[in-house]
């Protein structure tokens, strides 16, 4: 069966207070999705953001983000009331995320509903014992994070920097209620989002997450076993993560994220890669992993580096991970992003894993010819006409595009009298893959003023929402006509 889909981050759904969220506007989105008689709604990672507010930079792989918690739905709930969350600072018509005012009032209002929690005693208690393999640790992390005014864990006193036991146990005792209500938060989002995924499926849809390979350097998990990663004994990396100059950057992309130290992985049978993908699963129906070329192998780059110019490819860990993870977790529904410099290393990964790829419109327009052959390929790949980390289409096809691609593109897409967007969505479905998923941005033909990423740019990015009025019966009906195509085409 020949499926479809919509690319839309929670951050991005209409909200007034700030910030998308998993109440209203995520079931209306559901709704939408069902009219539009689409398979797939495709996220981005969902975990808490650190500096810069990326979705790739978090906190912690297993924690989830606590802005997409609902206020609404938390007054329902009698956690809040009205007042209390219009009071919040909160309330807001812009299109854009102020991550600043919600870093400072959500917070400020979620630690405020903990001091109601006994509502879900019960409930709190099962979530607690059920999640301790990882709740425990991240708390306390949060928690000394604030204690010491949000620098990172290298910072800290020796004593909290490398897990003296004593001392963390007197810190947890001093600050057990904080703790708590890292913790509540944390239930509450699972809470939502649970009756959301099951409103999800019951309507036909299954969601796609998204995992990044790597983890943040300032994080819960380095904190928490530092053995995993390649550091020196004062907790440092010795090199980091990112690519090599490509289509994005001339000087590459640094990322700063610490490498794994595989050889340990391997000895402990990559328990922390099985444990994390399984979690990832209990949370959406498949997982699209992030820079799935760095298990093939990995660039990294001297600790310190200005740029990723100077950067050494190392051998990934390959099909002995996937092997064990297909074998102990039934063979996960995973999408690998196979874009970057790719070599016949990473292909043979990927056709020996079955996992389907990634092909983007936008790079493979460079020739009539290149988009023949794909066409004709009988590939595993999902298509996108763009991806997150590009300018949208009509961004793209009118700033940043040479004169041969966008004559490629104009031929793609025909002639005949209909918005260039309802062309795109009309061609897209009409790509012999079996799945197609489109960006939102690119069903409604938005400007490059709705992108949501640019990769090398430290700020500014992750921060676009929807309004209610972009969710209209004419859209659904249009990408409900060609996805009808498609099933009889």
């Amino acid at each position: 069966m020949k499926k479809t889909g919509i690319l839309l981050p929670i951050f991005s759904l209409p909200n007034k207070y700030g910030i998308g969220t998993l109440g209203k506007s995520a079931y209306v989105f559901i709704d939408f999705l069902k009219k539009s008689k689409q398979d797939y709604w495709q996220i981005l990672p969902t975990n808490p953001t650190s500096y810069g507010d990326s979705p790739y930079q978090s906190f912690s792989i297993f924690a989830q983000n606590q802005y997409f918690i609902d206020l609404e739905m938390l007054v329902e709930d009698g956690l809040l009331t009205k007042d209390e969350i219009d009071n919040s600072y909160l309330s807001s018509d812009s299109s854009y995320i102020d991550y600043g005012n919600i870093f400072v009032n959500k917070n400020k209002i979620l630690k405020h509903a903990y001091s109601r929690h006994s509502i879900f005693k019960d409930e709190f208690t099962r979530y607690k014992r059920n999640n301790r393999f990882w709740l425990n640790d991240y708390a306390l992390f949060m928690v000394l994070k604030a204690y010491h005014n949000n620098v990172s864990f290298d910072n800290w006193e020796d004593k909290y920097r490398y897990r003296d036991p004593e001392a963390l146990k007197r810190f947890y005792k001093d600050n057990r209620k904080d703790i708590d209500s890292i913790k509540f938060m944390q239930f509450l989002y699972r809470r939502q989002w649970d009756k959301l995924h099951e409103y999800a499926n019951k309507k036909g849809i299954e969601i796609v997450g998204d995992m990044p390979i790597y983890v943040a350097y300032d994080s819960c998990d380095v904190w928490k076993d530092p053995r995993l990663f390649m550091l020196d004994k004062y907790l440092k990396p010795t090199e980091v993560a990112g690519v090599p100059p490509d289509y994005f950057s001339d000087t590459g992309q640094l990322w700063g994220n610490p490498l794994y130290n595989y050889e340990v992985m391997e000895n402990e049978g990559y328990n922390w890669w099985i444990k994390r993908i399984k979690y990832a699963l209990s949370l959406t129906d498949l997982v699209r992993i992030d820079h799935f070329r760095g298990f093939s192998a990995f660039y990294a780059i001297p600790y310190g580096a200005k740029d990723a110019i100077n950067g050494r490819w190392i051998d990934g860990p390959k099909e002995k991970l996937f092997d064990l993870i297909n074998r102990k977790l039934h063979n996960p529904k995973i999408i690998a992003e196979n874009l970057g410099l790719l070599d016949d290393d990473v292909y043979n990964l990927i056709e020996h894993t079955g996992y389907p790829g990634m092909k983007i419109l936008e790079f493979e327009v460079f020739s009539k010819e290149n988009i023949e052959k794909i066409t004709k390929e009988s590939s595993n790949n999902i298509m996108y006409p763009g991806t997150h980390d590009n300018n949208t289409f009509m961004g793209w096809l009118f700033e940043d595009a040479s004169d041969d691609e966008r004559n490629v593109v104009m031929e793609l897409l025909g002639d005949e009298p209909l918005p260039i967007n309802e062309r795109l969505v009309k061609y897209s479905f009409s790509f012999p893959y079996d799945t197609i998923i489109i960006m939102y941005q690119d069903v409604l033909g938005m400007s490059s003023n709705a992108r949501i990423n640019m990769p090398g740019k430290p700020d500014g990015n992750w921060r676009y929402m929807f309004s209610e009025n972009d969710f209209s019966d004419k859209i659904a009906n249009m990408l409900a006509k060609y996805k009808n195509k498609r099933k009889t085409g």
